[in-house]
């Protein structure tokens, strides 16, 4: 759903921005990656007082990416990729 009730523990949260109302799934997340937002952002606040990983502003990862996708995350290097390798995002 889009406010991220059906997240489960551990997945990783893709959406266009986040707001107040991701918290909840937010909290669970291992992992926040958004199409919108930059430093200052809601999701990357959150995110940082959370202690996971976040990128943000990569314009398409909700385009690409499709639940069920097994994807991987290295904040470090501002990188998300499907397992699978078919999709990189940088």
């Amino acid at each position: 759903p889009e406010d991220g009730r059906g997240m489960a523990n551990g997945q990783i949260l893709v959406s266009v921005a986040t707001d107040p109302s991701l918290e909840p799934a937010m909290s669970r997340a291992a992992a926040v990656v958004t199409d919108m937002g930059g430093i200052t952002s809601h999701a990357a606040i959150v995110s940082r007082e959370l202690g996971i990983p976040c990128i943000v502003g990569t314009r398409l990862a909700t385009r690409v990416l499709k639940d069920g996708d097994a994807v991987e995350v290295d904040a470090t290097e501002g990188i998300v990729w499907r397992r699978d390798g078919s999709d990189r995002l940088e």
